[in-house]
């Protein structure tokens, strides 16, 4: 199973790269994570947030992966521990479908968008600034995955 995040924004500071690219080094070949930035619908005076939000769905459409299921992060999402990430991964590798994880932009993503994902999740109830989300899912992800195979990152 494939597993990739496509994220709205580019040119992150150096530490969310470095941060993203350790987590995804450290994934088993079976589960591999990618990144694929999705350029942001720049921000315009007058021009309604809608259609930005819609611009950037569209930017993300033509970016996944065919066939990958769609989990949104959303702050109104589902709250899920770990150790629920970890079986829901589970899940999915064994429905063999490819699972593709996307953060919106500044303004979020559009309604439309988010309507067709099969999970809305949340990463956290505070407000993260989005770099810091990539390298937090990278990073429970790898948490998970090390559950599905008794590593002992994960301590109970």
């Amino acid at each position: 199973m494939k597993i990739s995040l496509l994220a709205v924004g580019m040119r992150m500071p150096a530490w969310v790269d470095e941060g993203f690219a350790e987590y995804s080094k450290r994934m088993p070949p079976r589960m591999p994570l990618t990144l694929t930035e999705v350029k942001p619908e720049p921000r315009a005076e007058g021009k309604p947030v809608a259609r930005m939000m819609e611009a950037e769905a569209e930017r993300i459409r033509a970016a996944l992966p065919r066939g990958s299921a769609l989990v949104v992060l959303d702050e109104r999402g589902r709250d899920m521990d770990t150790l629920a990430l970890a079986k829901y991964l589970e899940r999915a590798q064994g429905d063999g479908r490819d699972l593709a994880f996307v953060i919106g932009g500044p303004d979020g993503l559009a309604p439309e968008f988010k309507k067709e994902a099969q999970m809305l999740l949340r990463l956290s109830s505070m407000t993260l600034p989005h770099g810091l989300a990539r390298v937090l899912l990278a990073e429970q992800l790898y948490r998970a995955v090390s559950i599905l195979g008794n590593h002992p990152y994960h301590r109970e």
